[in-house]
């Protein structure tokens, strides 16, 4: 029995326990009234017991210590007409007491007199229900349920007992007088109790309502609706609460000011971040503008030559090609995959037009480039989004390495793998973009300490594709030389699908 009892228990804890506080601190309240007006019913009706129990002793204590005086002359003699007479006489002479019968006995038990024969007839042996009721050496014997109560007294003449007197009272004016009482604080201690109880539970409501408008508005503070507490209710409450939620509205009004400012510095960094776009894609459609110009000088003085000719118009075609790219690159940096377009794939062809791209950033620097391309002819991915990564690395290189240095680029397929290694012979790369390039994901912000857009594109672009950049000093690459090392990872079987450019 005892765990389903705890059982419920703590069913019933864990219930009340999501009560709010507004409701759990009243009811409780009016609980601990009931209760206590309970304990005190109680108390009042245990002393009530005790008193009638002690009353009832003292007076049957009187009763037998008058009657004993008068029965213990002819008890010694065993003379029976005259102690029947003793106990007739005083039968009625105590008031308070019902003596219902009165029993004396030799000290064998033997009933000598009784103030009701045929019930007791002379000679006969005392019952032993009576005796029973004495059989712990008490003095009353009470029995509640047939309102009765038994006492006695033991009869000593020069210290040897001659005998006992048995008297038999009768409670029913005793338990009317307690069920009386019983029933008044039954009626009058309820009423009071439930009238107390309401009172105490809209009080303590009353006291604790400020805590349920409070715990409304975290609630709604929480959800993001910030709502301070109306003036009316301020007004309306005490000193302390009137504080708490004045303290409670300044704490919103922080919010919203720091909510304010956040949405500013978002839109000034949406601002910056749109010239920032705008400023790399000029600088990007500008790269392969250079080698565009140069095919148009070579068109204008050697177009009569097919070879040239063909030459320069393919040129010119893989190099607006190329501007398209560079626009449907920058324009996926700002605002991701939208739409759907078949994936492009990616040509050796791709790849060597890169060095006709930086021929104008190597002619300007005096610089050389060492270009390996081991591709096959095709490989399943984003063309577009790998020339844009790869074209900023190397110019990345190319502006880092010094004059008459060179830089040098391998293009070529391992384990399911496309790589490009590109080494350039400057001074190494700074710890921001080395950073940038090991931590990038698809959403990295651009970070403080990077001032152009090349490296933070090209991490994006090849974080998208699921690729990977590997950084090291040119001391710890094989050829055990000074400058810096990045090779890109990008395994195969995975395309990035990128909006076109109308």
């Amino acid at each position: 029995m005892k765990k389903p009892f705890f059982r419920y228990a703590r069913q019933y804890i864990r219930w009340y326990a999501h009560w709010p506080l507004h409701v759990k601190v009243p009811l409780m309240t009016a609980v601990l009234t009931v209760l206590l007006a309970f304990v005190i019913s109680r108390n009042v009706l245990g002393r009530l017991e005790d008193n009638q129990e002690r009353t009832l002793g003292q007076l049957a204590g009187a009763y037998l210590d008058g009657v004993s005086a008068a029965i213990q002359p002819p008890l010694i003699r065993e003379d029976i007409w005259e102690t029947y007479d003793a106990l007739e006489r005083s039968s009625n002479q105590y008031e308070g007491l019902n003596v219902k019968t009165a029993v004396v006995t030799l000290k064998d038990n033997r009933i000598l007199a009784a103030s009701d024969p045929l019930r007791f007839p002379v000679s006969s042996q005392l019952p032993q229900t009576i005796k029973n009721r004495f059989s712990r050496g008490n003095t009353l014997g009470f029995d509640e349920n047939d309102m009765l109560v038994w006492a006695r007294r033991e009869l000593i003449q020069g210290g040897v007992l001659t005998g006992n007197l048995y008297a038999e009272f009768d409670l029913s004016l005793l338990m009317m007088e307690r069920h009386k009482a019983l029933i008044t604080l039954i009626v009058f201690n309820g009423i009071f109790t439930l009238v107390f109880a309401a009172v105490s539970y809209l009080v303590v409501e009353r006291m604790m309502r400020p805590f349920g408008v409070l715990s409304q508005h975290m609630e709604q503070l929480k959800s993001g609706d910030l709502k301070p507490i109306p003036q009316s209710l301020i007004d309306e409450q005490g000193k302390e609460f009137a504080t708490l939620f004045k303290r409670f509205n300044s704490a919103v009004d922080a919010v919203r000011e720091r909510e304010i400012m956040a949405q500013r510095l978002a839109d000034d960094e949406k601002l910056a971040l749109l010239g920032k776009l705008a400023s790399g894609m000029a600088h990007e459609v500008n790269n392969p503008l250079g080698g565009l110009m140069n095919a148009v000088d070579t068109l204008k003085k050697h177009g009569g030559n097919a070879d040239v000719r063909a030459q320069s118009l393919g040129l010119i075609e893989r190099g607006l090609r190329g501007i398209r790219h560079v626009v449907r690159a920058v324009l996926v940096t700002y605002r991701g995959n939208k739409g759907c377009e078949k994936s492009m794939q990616l040509s050796n062809r791709d790849i060597d037009d890169l060095k006709f791209l930086l021929q104008h950033e190597v002619l300007r620097r005096q610089i050389k480039m060492d270009w390996q391309n081991d591709l096959p002819p095709s490989l399943a991915v984003d063309s577009a989004a790998i020339r844009q990564a790869v074209l900023n690395v190397l110019l990345n290189a190319c502006e880092a390495t010094p004059v008459g240095t060179t830089v040098s680029f391998k293009a070529f397929v391992a384990d399911n793998t496309l790589i490009f290694h590109i080494k350039d012979q400057g001074p190494g790369l700074p710890l921001a973009i080395k950073t940038l390039f090991i931590t990038a994901h698809p959403d990295t912000v651009l970070p403080d300490g990077i001032n152009g857009l090349g490296s933070w594109t090209a991490a994006r672009l090849i974080a998208r594709l699921g690729g990977s950049f590997v950084v090291r000093d040119g001391a710890e690459d094989v050829e055990n030389s000074p400058g810096t090392v990045i090779e890109v990872h990008i395994p195969l079987g995975r395309s990035e699908i990128y909006n076109d450019v109308a």
